[in-house]
């Protein structure tokens, strides 16, 4: 929350976070598979229930300035959103071998929290089967498919799965890549970017989103 708060302080208006399951089913934040490398608790996050989870400090690893901030769950993240009135992207991240069941929970979750509201966040995963699952639980929710390689049927799969956008790491980006999403009627968008010089190539190609952590450096619009 306090990341989310810091970068709506620099001018962001848009946010990607990414999105597993606890044991108990409940919809959080993390990254990683693990709970080592960003919290003080250890072994595979979605093997814990929530209520452990809850208790768990996921700032001093970054500074003593965050230490004791919790991990926050999805409600709590599209809360901020919508009375900040910013836009989202989840990432579905499965624990490995849950990748349809969090796609429909996370994506039904997403559908009762911003239910009647014209901001849909953007629900997106290296998973193709976390995205299709997503399509299946709320078809209504707009999807991008991630990509870190430019396998031989990306393209076919973003299109098939019925996405809005492709996010691709920037250095597999030309600006043809840019132009075959464009005449496809889909978005251009690339991760994780925060050099300046770097920004301006991508959006003079057309590239319609970047990701960034640079959110003190980089324009936010």
């Amino acid at each position: 929350m306090a990341a989310f708060r810091l970068g709506h302080s620099h001018g962001c208006r848009a946010f990607e976070c990414d999105v597993k399951l606890s044991a108990d089913g409940i919809a959080f934040l993390m990254h990683d598979t693990t709970l080592d490398r960003t919290t003080n608790g250890c072994g595979v996050a979605g093997d814990r229930a929530w209520a452990e989870l809850a208790t768990l400090d996921a700032g001093s690893w970054h500074s003593a300035a965050f230490a004791g901030e919790p991990i926050p769950t999805l409600a709590a993240i599209a809360g901020l959103c919508i009375a900040t009135d910013s836009l989202l992207n989840i990432e579905i991240k499965p624990t490995p071998g849950w990748e349809v069941l969090t796609g429909q929970r996370v994506a039904a979750e997403a559908a009762r929290l911003w239910a009647g509201r014209t901001d849909l966040p953007l629900l997106s995963s290296f998973s193709v089967d976390a995205v299709a699952a997503a399509r299946e639980a709320a078809p209504a929710l707009p999807r991008a498919l991630l990509i870190d390689a430019l396998t031989p049927d990306w393209f076919e799969q973003a299109l098939a799965l019925g996405c809005v956008a492709v996010v691709a790491d920037f250095v597999l980006i030309d600006a043809g890549w840019v132009e075959r999403l464009h005449a496809a009627g889909l978005l251009a968008m690339a991760y994780t970017v925060n050099d300046a010089r770097v920004a301006e190539r991508l959006f003079g190609w057309g590239v319609d989103a970047l990701f960034t952590d640079a959110v003190d450096r980089l324009p936010s619009a």
